[in-house]
């Protein structure tokens, strides 16, 4: 079904794959849309495509519009104020913790094969802190037909880890050196590089979801246990330390404790019009 609040959502998403270390799929946890992101993704080439394709409109109009408009605001925050804004991304990942223990039922269902895989998770994606942005690569021009091939595999690997929660798009691009090359090509409007990385998405996303799929159905409560771990290491990678800045301090702390709120909320809101899975 159509939802013009999904557009919403969607640029909520497409602001967070914008930063390097904060998971899209994190967002749509906390905004309660996750499995039935999944699930429509997978649902494309079925009888109800159509069902599926409505609800996924929405989001990627979202999702577009927040990549073509709010990525000047985003790097004018993260240049002028990394640290408020770093800690609003902390305060809703912290906040989508509890909720996704609760839904999970880790009390009862959690065993020690699931705390390990948990801390194994958190351990995978914080030993990504060590690449730092001042290593990235030059911007690329004068692209050939091997920097294209790299595009598209860049987007086909970030599109996986944009689906996974606690794993950065962006710091995939990062990693490969064409984090440079894309937001500067939608900054410009380059639809050569555009169309290329999307392709791949496009392709990434459709397997990945495939299999985040088959894993919540086989191995459940190791799936989830994987995730919060990933959402737990991410923690230590958006963590931008501390300013001696006073006011800069309190003004992160309320970015903190807002990003916590809205995750609250977010999370109280959905539970109201769906049914928690047991």
């Amino acid at each position: 079904m159509f939802q013009w609040r999904n557009i919403i959502k969607g640029m909520m998403m497409g602001i967070s794959d914008l930063i390097p270390g904060v998971s899209g799929g994190t967002i749509a946890l906390v905004l309660g849309i996750y499995q039935s992101l999944i699930a429509a993704i997978n649902g494309l080439l079925s009888k109800k495509w159509k069902e599926h394709v409505l609800f996924l409109i929405p989001l990627m109009l979202g999702i577009v519009l927040a990549l073509l408009t709010v990525s000047h605001l985003v790097e004018w925050l993260l240049v002028e104020y990394p640290q408020p804004t770093f800690f609003f991304f902390l305060g809703l990942i912290i906040g989508i913790i509890p909720t996704l223990l609760k839904d999970i039922n880790y009390k009862q269902t959690f065993t020690s094969k699931h705390y390990l895989i948990l801390g194994l998770g958190a351990i995978l994606v914080a030993a990504t802190f060590f690449v730092k942005e001042d290593q990235l690569a030059e911007i690329m021009t004068q692209l050939v037909w091997s920097d294209y091939l790299l595009l598209f595999f860049g987007g086909w690997l970030a599109s996986s880890a944009m689906i996974l929660p606690g794993i950065s798009g962006s710091f995939v691009f990062l990693l490969l050196g064409v984090y440079p090359t894309v937001i500067n090509a939608l900054s410009t409007l380059n639809l050569a590089v555009i169309i290329t990385v999307g392709m791949g998405v496009v392709i990434g996303l459709i397997i990945t979801s495939k299999v985040v799929t088959v894993l919540f159905k086989k191995y459940r409560t190791a799936t989830y246990a994987l995730m919060i771990g990933f959402i737990i290491g991410s923690i230590v990678v958006i963590y931008p330390g501390i300013s001696e800045d006073f006011t800069l301090l309190i003004l992160s702390l309320f970015a903190f404790v807002v990003g916590g709120l809205i995750a609250y909320l977010l999370s109280y809101i959905e539970s109201k019009n769906t049914v928690s899975p047991q």
